[in-house]
């Protein structure tokens, strides 16, 4: 797993390539699409813009998994939209969009978790590290 400082690197990196190429690269990454997530710090109120990758798309629904540094903790963008479900989304170079987050729940969980590790068996490698249950999060347009 990956040092929270090593990711805050990799984050500011990644929103760097976006910036500096116009939005033409860095939309995919592991061989996923890649979003920009802004979500409202659960203490400090400030916007809080995190990159993350989606291993699964549903049309307008996009998943990803609050993987983090792995361990014990949830990532705090995770936190974050616990506490304020209200996010915005950047995806794959078009305009920020309005979205609504919610964590999987165990039914859903249960049928969305076999298709993203068919297509990415490393996430139940990072699982069985994390020592906790990663959360799936649903990430569906307002309106």
């Amino acid at each position: 797993m990956a040092s929270k400082l090593r990711l805050k690197g990799m984050n500011a990196v990644h929103r760097l390539v976006i910036k500096t190429s116009g939005g033409r690269l860095g939309w995919q990454g592991g061989g996923m699409p890649v979003l920009e997530l802004t979500t409202i710090g659960r203490k400090s109120g400030d916007q809080r813009v995190t990159m993350l990758s989606s291993p699964l798309q549903d049309g307008d629904t996009i998943v990803v998994v609050a993987l983090g540094e792995g361990g014990v903790r949830h990532p705090a963008w995770y936190l974050n939209l616990s506490a304020d479900p209200r996010v915005t989304v950047r995806w794959q170079g078009a305009p920020s969009q309005e979205m609504m987050a919610h964590t999987a729940n165990q039914p859903d969980r249960d049928r969305l978790w076999p298709l993203i590790i068919e297509s990415f068996p490393d996430f139940a490698k990072w699982q069985a590290e994390a020592g906790r249950q990663l959360p799936l999060v649903v990430l569906e347009p307002v309106g």
